[in-house]
């Protein structure tokens, strides 16, 4: 269980599950809405992957994540807490702006490297 508040204790992580709560997203799709690098994207989705939060899937060359079903189950508490308070975030609505303005792009095709 430690793990997994220390995996929530980071703002870019939140901001993550801001996204990810939405739909499965790619890599570069969290890249481009949160302004990161692959690296820093990666390495934050591994800590929220290896502590049980998010699952992945490889589809091509892409990585896609999603909120992890065993982690909805075994913390319904924690998961509709998150779901209400993520929302507060003072992030929360320049995240959900980001998202607007790629709607018509496939980010994942434009993208000149794989994820």
């Amino acid at each position: 269980m430690i793990d997994k508040f220390k995996a929530l204790s980071e703002e870019s992580r939140l901001r993550i599950l801001t996204l990810i709560m939405e739909k499965e997203m790619c890599v570069c799709e969290i890249e481009a809405y949160l302004h990161m690098t692959q690296s820093n994207a990666s390495r934050h989705l591994t800590v929220l992957k290896q502590c049980g939060i998010l699952d992945s899937c490889k589809k091509a060359q892409w990585a896609h994540y999603r909120i992890s079903e065993k982690f909805k189950e075994e913390h319904k508490g924690l998961w509709e807490y998150l779901q209400i308070k993520i929302k507060e975030l003072p992030s929360y609505q320049l995240d959900r702006n980001e998202i607007e303005k790629y709607e018509t792009i496939d980010i994942c095709t434009n993208s000149n490297e794989p994820h």
